[in-house]
């Protein structure tokens, strides 16, 4: 634990055969539990296994400048006490030290024996078999500053102590973290608290750049874990991945999020594919653009209207967003005038310009897709024109024209929708592929590529068939064979050459799925995208119950085992909780046009949902609820769908369809009004008082 931005660092380990093991576990080999992690640091539990010891922590921290810790472990625990200016004194059960001109006491339940460790840092080892205490607080006669909060950092802290005092300050912010955390149940299981996890046990403090991240994984940017990275690294399309499933969780900490790469964008715009302390940045590439797709749905998600969403969200991130989404076709016009992947020569760098570089670009590494694919120095990309990457650009281009809009920014609005359109038309005509009837990825002498993956629906998302063209491809892509089945969307078709059913070449990859899925959504292809979703979510479900893990990607074959690293899948990754935002959208989906409500087909609940309108609780049993701070705003029958949903100070509206009745509660929370809609589909609009009308037709 860190009391930011300049107070002490608490850490716990166990006493190893070498030493102290403070780093030296890893999610992939020592992780037996993840428990709860609140976003403000006031609740936090795991246990871990280090040295061949079980190493339970637990804590309550913040708000405020006092950690009260408890650590079980069958070893030697080990408290170090980082980042010091001095140890005063110390005693079996206290100490006092100082930082940064605060004296802090530091109070154990048992006694601590002082062991070799750093000059700055105050390490005790723990020669009992009982728990250990930790209450950590400034001395009763410093001064306090800045607001106190306590933040995990690269390696789990624990929590409160056992004496009375402290045992209730634990359990009570238990209970609080129980009462307001993002909660599932039925159908949707405990995704939520997998979702949750998954993102906040990843954010780390990165003491050399003084900034809180959240990484693809913790476990890449720690050389003592095995890992990749140095002590902090950020990838781009993973970060915008790990707001999007933030969102869900709080709205403060989801632009936090979002903003942490967007510095690194060089000076013509491109965000590159990584930035880390000791490998440095990948001048030379950037990786799809999911910025404004991914920032347009949180701020959807974020309110019931215009009026409660984070409109801050989309003006701290516009500028940048905007000038990366100019910078791919400036960049990366690859064969017929189509966007290619790419890489651009960079001085030093041998392995820039090259195939392997312009593959790492696209985000999908090793896939078959490129195996015959062919660096074009000419036009620094491949000479194979990709379906995935122009329908992303033109579903970017709208994300940001809607935003724009939003922001004001009318000339842009229309510029990138007119953009959007011509480049809709040419992909439609160019990307077709008569003989196969579907999309496929176009080479530079003119043929379409044979491969196949998701990544042919993302023409979808991005708007390129009219809806009978659609409805086909999508049908003929999610045959058992090509990409559907029980382990749906693979990253390569189970028919395709190239399929070996490891890492991109097979592999279930939770941000493919999620733009595939989006696809299907926009056309309204319920029926295909329902039963993939329940599928994902059954397979999310199952790799955390039985091994806590959100993984980097899922099996699409039965009976592999993924928990070791050398299958190539991590074992917490935030954006593995993308299968379970898909499940929260059967419930309840924010979209452009308004939210959509619906009966899953099964009992489910999902609750805390955080608005600015307030917390938004839907709940599947009988009929369909949805409440906001407790308060009804929709009791549906089961068989009906409630689109375009939006709730103002002084107007509610929204439209029907299905077989059954709603109540509609009024925005000044009056009498709910009853809609009928056996007959046909009803749009509906109520003021204050219940005042508005029901009409025949939802326009749809």
């Amino acid at each position: 634990m860190n009391r930011l931005p300049d107070g002490p660092r608490v850490r716990f380990g166990v006493l190893g055969p070498e030493g102290p093991v403070l780093d030296g576990f890893t999610w992939r080999d020592g992780l037996e539990r993840l428990g709860p992690h609140t976003v403000d640091g006031s609740y936090a539990e795991v246990t871990v296994r280090a040295a061949g010891h079980r190493l339970r922590l637990e804590f309550a921290g913040g708000p405020g400048d006092v950690l009260d810790a408890l650590a079980e472990s069958t070893g030697v625990i080990v408290l170090s006490v980082e980042g010091l200016d001095d140890i005063e004194q110390q005693t079996d059960l206290a100490a006092t030290v100082r930082v940064g001109g605060i004296r802090w006491t530091v109070a154990t339940s048992a006694p601590g024996r002082r062991i070799e460790g750093p000059a700055t840092a105050l390490v005790l080892a723990f020669d009992t078999e009982a728990d250990v205490d930790l209450r950590i607080a400034p001395a009763a006669s410093a001064p306090r500053r800045g607001a106190g909060l306590h933040h995990c950092a690269a390696s789990p802290r624990g929590a409160t102590g056992h004496n009375a005092a402290a045992d209730e300050r634990r359990h009570s912010a238990a209970r609080t973290a129980e009462r307001t955390s993002l909660r599932s149940t039925g159908w949707l299981g405990d995704a939520a608290d997998a979702l949750t996890r998954a993102v906040t046990w990843n954010t780390v403090y990165a003491p050399a750049i003084g900034r809180v991240l959240t990484p693809t994984s913790r476990d890449f940017v720690c050389a003592e874990r095995k890992g990749f990275y140095g002590t902090w690294a950020l990838h781009a399309w993973d970060t915008f991945f790990t707001g999007l499933t933030a969102s869900a969780v709080d709205r403060d900490y989801a632009r936090g999020i979002f903003q942490q790469i967007l510095p690194y964008a060089d000076g013509t715009g491109m965000i590159p594919n990584r930035v880390s302390d000791d490998r440095g940045r990948t001048d030379d590439r950037s990786q799809p653009p999911v910025g404004a797709l991914t920032v347009y749905q949180a701020y959807l998600a974020g309110g019931l209207s215009p009026e409660t969403r984070d409109t801050a969200l989309l003006g701290t991130t516009f500028p940048a967003l905007l000038a990366w989404h100019d910078w791919w076709p400036r960049a990366r016009r690859g064969p017929h005038g189509l966007l290619a992947w790419g890489s651009d020569p960079v001085a030093g760098d041998s392995a820039s310009a090259t195939l392997d570089r312009a593959r790492r670009e696209s985000g999908l590494d090793d896939s078959p897709m490129y195996d015959e694919a062919r660096y074009d120095p000419a036009t620094r990309t491949m000479d194979l024109a990709d379906v995935g990457l122009n329908a992303l650009h033109i579903a970017d281009a709208e994300a940001l024209a809607d935003i724009a809009g939003l922001l004001g920014e009318r000339t842009t609005a229309d510029r990138l929708h007119a953009e959007a359109a011509a480049a809709r038309e040419v992909a439609d005509r160019l990307l077709w592929d008569d003989e196969r009837g579907g999309y496929r990825n176009l080479t530079s002498a003119g043929t379409h590529d044979p491969h196949v993956s998701p990544t042919m629906l993302y023409a979808l998302l991005g708007g390129l068939p009219d809806p009978g063209r659609a409805a086909t491809v999508a049908a003929d892509l999610l045959r058992p064979e090509v990409l559907g089945g029980v382990r749906p969307l693979p990253s390569v078709a189970r028919n395709d050459p190239g399929f070996a059913a490891t890492y991109w070449r097979g592999r279930i990859w939770a941000p493919m799925a999620y733009l595939a899925v989006r696809g299907l959504r926009r056309y309204g292809l319920t029926d295909l995208s329902r039963p993939v979703v329940g599928d994902l979510l059954r397979l999310f479900l199952h790799e955390w119950h039985e091994h806590g893990h959100v993984r980097e990607n899922y099996p699409a074959v039965d009976g592999e085992n993924l928990t070791g690293f050398r299958k190539r899948s991590d074992g917490l990754m935030a954006w593995g909780g993308l299968l379970a935002y898909l499940a929260f959208g059967e419930l309840a989906d924010a979209r452009p046009d308004g939210w959509r409500f619906a009966h899953p087909g099964e009992p489910a609940e999902l609750r805390n949902l955080p608005l600015g309108d307030g917390r938004l609780d839907v709940r599947a049993a009988g009929r369909l609820t949805v409440r906001l701070d407790g308060g009804v705003l929709l009791d549906v029958a089961p068989g009906v769908v409630v689109r375009r949903y939006r709730r103002t100070r002084d107007r509610v509206t929204g439209t029907a369809e299905g077989v059954g009745d709603l109540l509609v509660t009024p925005p000044d929370g009056g009498p709910p009004v009853p809609v009928d809609v056996r007959g046909a589909p009803r749009s509906f609009t109520f003021g204050p008082d219940g005042a508005g009308d029901v009409q025949e037709g939802s326009g749809l």
